[in-house]
């Protein structure tokens, strides 16, 4: 079963009077300056910023009026410069396996322009809830089995806006301490938490976003505030070598590499960036990755098109290629979309390429499409979105996410 939540007011029109700026997404730092600018002084400012953040990632909090533990003038003058919103839900989808996908969108930053969507998705399985999020509205890579490498990059999201994404999606699965279960827990975990898992696997490059992801990952990881381990957090990246190292040493999180290659002329072609970071030299990163370990293994993604990268000879040479370095191989039934010119790999064929990993002795799971009827699966959003607009029901403007 499907269901549809819809908001259409995103074509550029009139400029709005200005909004009050939002605290929900902010770092310390921010924090601590917004509270300068509204007259709280300087001693008293890391006190009450640490009230905020308990109030804002602990708590869930959606109106400043109601932090209890703050003086009523303070919450007053608070409420009349800032609000605790989170990105504006543009349309909401819940496929009939429970994955719910949210098209998010975001403020405008110059006079004019149509506000800018991004694509979130929720995917509950029994034993965790993985949240994928995007970095980037668009895209400055062009994979050309990726559906979201046909839009072009609009800009960078802020760390309030990757942050925002986790804010809304725990408030629409009632996954805040004391919350009321949503009306439909198909497929939801029964753990305390119904998030158990971050990955930055939506629309964008993160490395691309490097400073704006790693702060963003600081307050998600950050135990007085979303609380999530670095072990539950993966990045995912094309291969932009130069910025590997720096992200295993200053974020300390999992890595996912999207591989779908073994050899530099066909991944040239499924993923551009390797012309100017070949396979060899991405590889080599990964096995200097900071942190390393059996314990902490860096999971290759390999998408399966029929007839072009899923032979026996592509299993075993993958294998070699990743020799001694901890790993485990995603194989993804690649996930149809308008115009792409590939095919998913045959079922029996998948299972004969994982079959020759497996016996290399690396976990290689095969990954269940999830939410494909409401186009939520890898390499389908930015279509979903589009799909939404020329139906009618979906909004006017804006981009979406992979």
């Amino acid at each position: 079963m499907m269901t549809l939540l819809e908001n259409r007011n995103g074509a550029a029109g009139p400029e709005p009077a200005p909004a009050k700026r939002s605290l929900a997404g902010m770092t310390k730092p921010e924090l601590m300056a917004a509270l300068a600018a509204a007259g709280v002084p300087e001693a008293q400012s890391k006190m009450r910023a640490g009230q905020l953040w308990n109030w804002i990632y602990a708590r869930g909090a959606r109106d400043l009026l109601e932090l209890t533990n703050i003086a009523k003038s303070l919450r007053a003058d608070l409420d009349a410069l800032y609000t605790l919103a989170r990105p504006e839900i543009a349309a909401e989808q819940v496929s009939e396996d429970g994955t719910r996908k949210w098209l998010l969108r975001l403020e405008r930053q110059a006079p004019g322009e149509r506000a800018p969507e991004i694509e979130t998705v929720y995917i509950p399985e029994p034993d965790r809830g993985t949240l994928c999020i995007s970095s980037q509205v668009g895209c400055t890579l062009t994979c050309s089995f990726c559906h979201t490498g046909t839009q072009r990059l609009v800009r960078n999201l802020t760390p309030a806006e990757i942050i925002g994404q986790i804010l809304v999606a725990r408030d629409r699965i009632g996954d805040w301490p004391g919350a009321a279960a949503p009306a439909s827990r198909h497929g939801i975990p029964d753990a305390e938490r119904k998030i158990t898992n971050i990955v930055l696997m939506g629309m964008g490059e993160p490395l691309y976003n490097f400073d704006n992801v790693k702060a963003a990952i600081a307050v998600a990881a950050d135990p007085d505030a979303l609380a999530f381990s670095k072990r539950r957090v993966t990045l995912s990246t094309s291969g932009v070598v130069p910025m590997i190292g720096r992200a295993g040493a200053e974020m300390s999180v999992m890595l996912a590499i999207s591989l779908h290659a073994v050899r530099d002329e066909l991944r040239d072609e499924l993923v551009p960036i390797n012309r100017k970071y070949p396979v060899a030299e991405l590889l080599n990163a990964c096995r200097n990755y900071p942190g390393l370990s059996n314990a902490r293994r860096i999971t290759f993604e390999y998408v399966m098109l029929k007839g072009i990268n899923d032979s026996i000879a592509e299993a075993r040479e993958l294998v070699r290629l990743l020799a001694k370095i901890p790993a485990k191989i995603n194989l993804i039934p690649f996930n149809p979309w308008p115009g792409s010119r590939y095919e998913c790999s045959d079922w029996a064929q998948i299972e004969r390429f994982a079959d020759v990993v497996n016996r290399a002795g690396y976990a290689s799971p095969i990954r269940t499409p999830r939410g494909r009827d409401i186009m939520a699966a890898c390499g389908q959003l930015k279509s979903a979105s589009e799909k939404l607009r020329a139906s009618g029901l979906g909004p006017a403007g804006g981009a979406s996410a992979q």
